[in-house]
């Protein structure tokens, strides 16, 4: 499962999302997680717009979709699309947070729809920006038999624990947190980060790809126990209901992540020196964009976490165990393997997931150099050098 792919233009050439690759549109999301990524549910987050309403009935109509009667779009029997909108909201301060809404059923999306047109000032070409708080989006979501999730929740700029507050209880009302059934923990966090704020111990954590590109679905995703595919057994999964569960989380090392550690906006660095670093060690007058790492050093109310550094849950943690957080290295991170490669790789081994964590190397090797089916190797095993990201800048995987 990734629930966080966004759709860069309507099926017509109509932009939905700036600063998205054009060829994100829903048929080629669906296609491209079916056949090249080996995702079983994806979460399409600019369902808000009009223009891809009017997509999604198209495809209905055609018949290459299909809406499920416990909730969700089935394609091609095996892919399930969860409908929802990636939103921005305004909190006390002028501070801004991104958050993920879903519904499980069309007519819902489209009621949607119909209510931002009010609170959205150019809804049909910028299917984000709201004039809404955290808790008015929720009040609707909610009301409209969605579900709620804060998205990438420690990413500066953009995220409730990345610049708005120290707790999500200062943005929602008592029964509304209850009711959200879990956080996204973004490119540049992990589980044994996100475990070190005791008040998300009754949330299940996400780790979903926030593609702007065809090439970054699966980047990070969940894997869950279902009884089928639908949008109703993935809420019981996140709800950690009736034996469904996310029993593992993979995703980027945080390291990779853009914002993992504190840059420096003038002397244009990453911060090397052990986290919290809030300020710039050359001159503290300059600006800098504060690391997720660093942040969470201050915000954290527990040191010892549930949670090993690989995400494993510790047996002594006083708090309830977590699924596994495996990293991975997606195949475009690492040196040499270019778009061709990738393509000979998915042509003979079916999917992205495969070959990072199924091919055993032999087979990969009658594809690719060796010196690549290394890296590959390493990628599963932790064992790759990588230097931090931070300050909109990705990690780099080393030679």
């Amino acid at each position: 499962m990734d629930l966080h792919v966004h759709i860069g233009r309507s099926s017509d050439g109509k932009t939905v999302k700036r600063g998205t690759s054009k060829e994100l549109t829903f048929a080629n999301i669906a296609y491209e997680a079916r056949f090249r990524k080996g995702i079983n549910v994806i979460g399409v987050v600019d369902c808000v717009s009009p223009w891809i309403i009017k997509d999604i009935e198209d495809l209905l109509k055609r018949g290459e979709l299909e809406e499920l009667p416990e909730g969700g779009m089935i394609y091609r029997d095996d892919l399930v699309i969860l409908l929802g909108s990636e939103i921005e909201t305004r909190e006390k301060g002028g501070c801004h947070a991104h958050s993920l809404v879903f519904f499980p059923y069309l007519w819902q999306v489209k009621e949607f729809s119909r209510i931002m047109e009010g609170h959205m000032p150019n809804l049909a070409e910028n299917s984000t920006m709201s004039r809404l708080s955290g808790q008015q989006l929720f009040d609707i979501a909610d009301s409209l038999g969605g579900f709620y999730m804060p998205a990438h929740a420690f990413t500066p700029y953009k995220s409730f624990y990345g610049n708005c507050t120290h707790s999500l209880h200062t943005v929602f009302g008592e029964s509304s947190f209850a009711k959200i059934p879990a956080v996204e923990l973004g490119l540049s966090a992990d589980t044994y980060m996100a475990s070190l704020l005791s008040e998300l111990d009754g949330k299940a954590f996400t780790s979903n790809s926030d593609a702007h590109s065809l090439l970054r679905i699966g980047r990070e995703y969940n894997v869950m126990r279902l009884a089928a595919l639908n949008y109703g057994e993935v809420l019981k999964a996140l709800k950690c209901q009736n034996g469904r569960e996310i029993v593992a989380n993979y995703g980027l090392d945080p390291k990779l992540g853009k914002y993992h550690r504190t840059f420096c906006l003038q002397c244009n660095e990453i911060t090397e020196l052990p986290p919290p670093v809030l300020q710039c060690p050359n001159d503290p007058r300059h600006r800098v964009v504060v690391g997720v790492r660093d942040r969470i050093e201050v915000i954290k109310d527990r040191h010892d976490s549930p949670a090993d550094v690989n995400g494993r849950p510790d047996e002594k943690a006083s708090t309830a165990r977590r699924p596994p957080y495996h990293y991975q290295v997606p195949l475009n991170f690492l040196p040499g393997v270019g778009p061709r490669t990738i393509d000979k790789l998915i042509q003979a081994f079916g999917t992205e997931m495969n070959i990072l964590h199924r091919v055993v190397p032999e087979d990969l090797a009658k594809v690719v150099p060796q010196s690549i089916v290394d890296l590959i190797v390493k990628g599963r095993e932790g064992r790759l050098a990588i230097a931090h990201g931070g300050g909109g800048i990705y990690g780099k995987v080393l030679e």
